[in-house]
């Protein structure tokens, strides 16, 4: 197997925890390396687990797990673990993985999974919708549609998100979260393949020639995975359009560093709103 087998690489780094007597990686913690990154393939494919799941019944279960040992990886080493599937059967599927230092593969594994009721692990047809968004994934297409439009079109998934992300998790007060420009404002909601909203902002006019992005939000299994920044790219270009030479926005400090991968400057002193620290950024759109 080579790198360029694998659409999907998970990275992780080796904690010295993780190493035993004979300094290498203890052979068991392969099989844990190769679970973690399942869960981030699941979110490269845009489907928060297992919300994505539950809407059809059923669950996956590991039927079987193999591994094979070509060479030890040490404490500190940085690797790549790559997720491909390779079969879907009735009610099984089949992954094949590989993990990397650099080039050189170090582990190659399989992983079998099967789709079973939740309350009575028996087994069930793999709904044809996953199958699908596996096989869209695996073909190289997007698995994230990002729509902008009005409240009236998409205010009814911007505020599923914004309640679970603000409301419950950040414990912003509701009456703080909700006002009367998101009436007037350009709304964006990234969805997967089932349709399911994952991550929302919206776009309004700060001053004449500036945009103000806000309410920047993303569901929490989904964040890293790639659908907060198409929600950004898309208000941008939405801003863009409509003649504004900057965009401004005020960012959680927890999320300055995302903002600065996409181009944004801080400027001005840490400041709070809703009693948590912000920093105000600005691009040059």
């Amino acid at each position: 197997m080579k790198r360029s087998d694998f659409r999907f690489l998970h990275r992780l780094r080796v904690r010295w925890a993780e190493v035993d007597a004979q300094k290498i990686v203890f052979n068991g913690h392969y099989l844990m390396y190769f679970d973690t990154a399942i869960s981030d393939y699941w979110r490269a494919l845009g489907l928060p687990y297992p919300e994505a799941l539950e809407a059809y019944g059923g669950d996956l279960y590991v039927k079987k797990a193999g591994v094979e040992y070509h060479a030890s990886a040490r404490y500190d080493d940085v690797l790549d673990v790559g997720i491909r599937s390779t079969r879907i059967g009735n009610s099984s599927m089949v992954f094949a993985l590989a993990i990397f230092r650099h080039d050189e593969l170090l582990i190659t594994g399989e992983l079998v999974y099967v789709y079973a009721d939740p309350k009575t692990q028996t087994s069930m047809a793999v709904p044809q919708e996953l199958r699908d968004v596996i096989a869209a994934y695996e073909a190289g297409k997007s698995m994230v549609d990002v729509r902008v439009g009005s409240w009236d079109e998409l205010g009814r998934d911007a505020q599923l998100i914004r309640t679970e992300v603000f409301v419950q998790e950040q414990r912003i007060p509701a009456e703080m979260e909700w006002d009367e420009a998101d009436r007037a404002c350009v709304h964006a909601v990234a969805y997967n393949r089932f349709g399911m909203p994952l991550a929302t902002g919206r776009l309004l006019e700060h001053v004449p020639g500036v945009a103000k992005i806000g309410r920047m939000a993303a569901r929490r299994t989904m964040r890293g995975g790639g659908v907060g920044r198409a929600v950004l790219d898309a208000l941008m270009r939405a801003a863009r359009e409509r003649g504004y030479r900057e965009a401004l926005l005020h960012a959680q400090t927890s999320a300055a560093a995302f903002y600065s991968r996409a181009g944004f400057v801080e400027r001005g002193p840490e400041f709070e709103e809703a009693g948590i620290p912000h920093v105000e950024m600005v691009k040059t759109l």
